[in-house]
């Protein structure tokens, strides 16, 4: 059994860790969290924004369709697209 849960990636650590991120930044009370989304040998723009607001962590999760050749260009791209849809949205990003 063990052997097919590996083989269809069921019994992968990496599932169960949840994703990997490769980078962070605090923006205007906001954490920006820019997440690893592989494909093939690029990776895709994705990241993560968190907030505290009355006692609760909300999450807002984003994946554009931008694809970038190494994890550094990944990160900043991530963190200044987080940044925009900051300055955008606001708090409204968790409604």
């Amino acid at each position: 059994m063990s052997f097919l849960k590996k083989l269809f990636g069921m019994g992968s650590d990496a599932a169960q860790t949840g994703p990997k991120f490769l980078g962070e930044e605090l923006h205007l009370g906001y954490l920006i969290k820019a997440t690893e989304m592989k494909v093939g040998s690029e990776y895709q723009l994705s990241g993560i924004i968190e907030k505290e607001i009355d006692g609760e962590m909300k999450s807002a999760t984003f994946i554009r369709a931008d694809r970038l050749s190494s994890p550094e260009q990944a990160s900043s791209a991530a963190i200044d697209k987080a940044k925009q849809i900051i300055k955008e949205q606001g708090d409204n990003l968790f409604v």
